[in-house]
């Protein structure tokens, strides 16, 4: 068989996984019900046993090692190795995983906190986080928000020693420092990367988590020293507090959060309409709480799900998750179906997150919330600050996450309760609780649906800073501009998954990821 037919076969193999797969996880997702649960395993045992033949394997190796003259047909081949080779494992193995994170996803996707001898939801949660000040009311709803980490730990910790126990047979040192190659990510490159951001924005950090725990200790009556996980405004300290001096809640009522999102891509020139359509945008019972976006076929069929209010936070997740879903649906349809995708899970995130910044952009405020320009003028100090704030907050949670992770692949017999606890309280600098000795971490729903996974947030983060002063000094300082859009489209969504991650970023900028934006965009302090 020649490499042209071979290539053929798989891509039109794999599309029809990738449907059933992706269609029977959104169903799963949107209804809760345990049938589409046992139906999305079972997609996904259909797509890994593929990916298990060895006869297929082989002669992916064996066209390797020839000479490729098409770098199209190379490229296919490189993205079908190294999904192949974390699938050369019995079916009985292959089985067990897919069953027992789906199983646990099912988990995640229906369960519901209590508190007070009622049902909450992570809505709920965050309300109360946010706006609460009883204290004993704060603490209840935060430990509510991890009982799910006692639910799940023990199958969780069950699924990361068979991970790791594959990853062993397939000659690596576990499952984490597999996922890192097979993502095109050099490990020590990106936690050297980290523990330097980490140290150049320890002070900075220092500095603003001293002066928000002073507003907290006053709002609270409490000394700094008493402040603990309950009184930040989300469960993990991921999200900044919102500060006395800027609430934009009080500008999305009567707000809706659908148009302002289809209003902030067609001034970029982008149609989302025909997505919102197929989209599962308000919260309800048994539903998925969190939010992501899917591309279901790669030929336009793209859906976010969300859990709308009219608040800020909501507002910036349908931007953050419509900009994944732009980027998928302008990637050439032309290309194979294996590169009709993002170049990297960090290039996709790094899109979502330049929309999701808009709303912590005085212009885009100004410009579709419909202030006027004095109330900018007034807000703009404020919202620069907020936006540096969640930055820093959001850079140092993601170590936090990384960090842990890469520990709890090493050892998932240590103990990891207290571990936990001390990361947290060595990179977000805050006080553990009382009892340490509970499993917090495992209420991150990520440690089980996308493992490995929680780096590319940040290295998206850096990706997003080097786009935008590429985008501000080379096409426009006014980002809602068809200008922009084009430059987006063409530059970094249509040429899908042709090139390297790193390779993209460098001919869409001039130069290879470089930290340095993100550190003189955010944690320089002028």
């Amino acid at each position: 068989m020649s490499l042209e037919q071979f290539l053929q076969e798989q891509n039109e193999m794999l599309q029809k996984l990738h449907i059933n797969r992706a269609e029977s996880s959104w169903m799963s997702s949107t209804t809760g019900d345990a049938d589409w649960n046992k139906k999305t395993a079972q997609a996904q045992t259909e797509m890994s046993v593929y990916f298990s033949n060895k006869e297929r394997f082989e002669q992916v190796k064996n066209f390797l090692a020839g000479e490729i003259e098409n770098p199209l047909h190379k490229r296919q081949l490189e993205s079908l190795y190294a999904s192949m080779v974390r699938n050369q494992l019995p079916e009985a193995d292959l089985k067990e995983m897919v069953e027992l994170s789906t199983e646990l996803v099912g988990v995640f996707n229906t369960y519901r906190a209590t508190l007070d001898g009622d049902q909450v939801s992570e809505n709920d949660v965050r309300q109360i986080l946010i706006k609460s000040n009883d204290l004993e009311l704060r603490e209840r709803a935060w430990h509510a928000s991890k009982q799910i980490g006692k639910e799940v730990e023990e199958k969780l910790l069950t699924l990361v020693r068979k991970r790791n126990e594959t990853a062993r047979t397939l000659g690596y040192e576990d499952y984490h420092q597999m996922s890192f190659e097979l993502q095109e990510l050099d490990r020590e490159y990106v936690f050297n990367t980290f523990t330097e951001l980490k140290e150049l924005s320890d002070e900075p950090f220092r500095l603003l988590k001293k002066e928000m725990d002073e507003e907290l200790a006053e709002r609270f009556n409490l000394q700094v020293e008493d402040l603990r996980p309950w009184h930040y405004a989300d469960p993990f300290f991921q999200e900044a507090p919102p500060s006395k001096d800027l609430d934009l809640d009080p500008f999305y009522e009567g707000k809706n959060l659908e148009e302002l999102t289809i209003e902030t891509f067609k001034s970029m020139g982008m149609e989302i309409t025909d997505m919102l359509e197929k989209s599962d945008l308000y919260p309800r019972e048994k539903k998925n709480q969190h939010a992501f976006c899917t591309d279901i076929n790669r030929e336009g069929d793209v859906r976010v799900l969300c859990n709308n209010v009219e608040s800020d936070y909501w507002s910036t997740t349908m931007l953050h998750e419509f900009g994944h879903a732009v980027y998928f649906k302008y990637i050439d349809r032309e290309l194979p179906f294996i590169l009709r995708s993002p170049a990297h899970t960090l290039t996709t995130e790094a899109i979502a997150m330049l929309y999701g910044r808009f709303g912590k952009n005085p212009a885009w405020i100004q410009q579709f919330l419909g202030l006027d320009q004095e109330q900018v003028d007034a807000l703009k100090p404020l919202i620069n600050q907020s936006l540096r704030k969640q930055m820093l907050i959001s850079a140092r949670w993601i170590m936090t996450f990384a960090f842990f992770e890469r520990e709890l692949y090493r050892n998932p017999d240590q103990d990891l309760n207290t571990l936990w606890w001390k990361i947290v309280k060595e990179v977000q600098f805050v006080n553990p609780p009382e009892n340490q000795d509970y499993p917090h971490w495992a209420a991150k729903i990520h440690f089980t649906l996308v493992p490995v996974y929680y780096q590319n947030y940040l290295l998206g983060e850096l990706t997003t800073s080097q786009l935008q002063r590429y985008i501000e000094k080379n096409i426009s300082e006014d980002l809602f501009t068809t200008k922009v859009g084009e430059f987006l489209v063409n530059d970094f969504f249509v040429p899908g998954a042709k090139d390297h991650w790193n390779t993209k970023i460098e001919k869409a900028t001039g130069e290879k990821l470089n930290p340095k934006h993100f550190v003189e965009q955010f944690v320089s302090v002028e």
